[in-house]
């Protein structure tokens, strides 16, 4: 299994949120996160100076069996890109095992409910 964390503009959200669903990933999770970047001069905006050394973000958090891996990061990477600096990053790490509180149950069975069905 596989854990993939994506950090994307806020504005983006929805378009990632809407392919990730078609690529069949069902559940993620997500938390709006701060990150100091590259950038270090004042902007004005609607007549307020504030600094860009401190970005808002957002960061999913995707588990998925190996075999999704590929797909969840070509559908973020697709539907997250402005071609500007700071579309964001993706880092990808192997998750052990999983377990479902619910069940007791563990491995990549845990990952969807949707699946016993297919």
């Amino acid at each position: 299994m596989k854990k993939i964390e994506a950090i994307i503009r806020k504005t983006k959200f929805d378009e990632v949120k809407e392919a990730l669903l078609a690529a069949d990933i069902e559940w993620f999770s997500y938390t709006t996160v701060r990150g100091i970047g590259k950038a270090r001069q004042d902007r004005i905006y609607r007549g307020v100076i504030y600094g860009t050394d401190i970005i808002e973000r957002l960061m999913l958090t995707i588990v998925v069996r190996e075999q999704n891996a590929d797909k969840t990061i070509r559908a973020i990477i697709a539907s997250a890109r402005t071609g500007e600096v700071g579309d964001g990053r993706i880092f990808v790490s192997d998750v052990d095992q999983t377990y479902s509180i619910r069940t007791g149950e563990s491995g990549d069975r845990t990952l969807y409910i949707a699946d016993e069905k297919k």
